[in-house]
């Protein structure tokens, strides 16, 4: 189950890749607030697949849980494919958090939370290796269940965040935010239709202000 969800990652990445580098062409005549929101259906495409992935684990693991198949062989190799993957998790999910602060990224930085969430994953397999190596081995199915249910959660986080951006909701606090700093400026009379939008890295706010008539626009 931690094999596929590897190889997830490896999807999702390259997902990230393609829709980070294409979120970054200008705004044109078709799409004129840019092509932000590429990245945030690239991280609902992301959420949908790591939703089907949970789906085949606790399916596979219930099966061999009313089976009782105890055909585990845990090796010297299991557990260090597994350290150097956790080593591995925590070295990536740095530099992509760094990389979404800089670059203002909400691709990257689901991306960051998704791979820093697969050392807790990680970590379940690795205690269910232990517990087979002891000869409990339905520690292994269960530990498969363990690591669907953090992916469903993962899942969830993420795709809720990209729908949210997809139907222009509004981050929490960031109306009073923009509310606050027009009100902050003496040049301006009165302001009303704030709207505000966000597309990947970029946020939109629109608001008809009025000034002072004598003020220079």
């Amino acid at each position: 189950s931690e094999a596929i969800h590897s190889l997830l990652d490896l999807l999702a990445a390259l997902i990230t890749y393609v829709s980070v580098s294409m979120s970054d062409k200008p705004a044109d005549r078709e799409h004129q607030y840019g092509h932000g929101k590429i990245e945030n259906l690239s991280a609902f495409l992301e959420s949908v697949l790591l939703v089907i992935t949970c789906a085949w684990i606790v399916y596979e693991a219930i099966s061999r849980l009313i089976a009782d198949d105890s055909g585990v062989k845990v090796t010297v190799w299991s557990y260090a494919v597994v350290i150097i993957s956790i080593v591995i998790d925590i070295s990536r999910s740095r530099m992509l958090f760094k990389a979404a602060k800089r670059n203002n990224s909400q691709a990257l930085e689901a991306d960051a939370i998704h791979f820093s969430t697969d050392i807790l994953s990680s970590a379940v397999v690795l205690l269910g290796l232990v517990c087979a190596h002891f000869g409990y081995y339905k520690a292994d199915a269960i530990s498969a269940i363990g690591v669907a249910i953090i992916v469903l959660m993962i899942s969830y986080r993420l795709g809720k965040s990209a729908i949210d951006v997809l139907l222009d909701r509004v981050p929490d606090g960031l109306t009073e935010k923009v509310e606050e700093r027009l009100k902050s400026n003496t040049d301006i009379v009165s302001f009303h239709d704030l709207k505000i939008r966000v597309a990947g890295p970029d946020t939109f706010v629109k608001v008809n202000v009025h000034i002072h008539p004598d003020l220079g626009l």
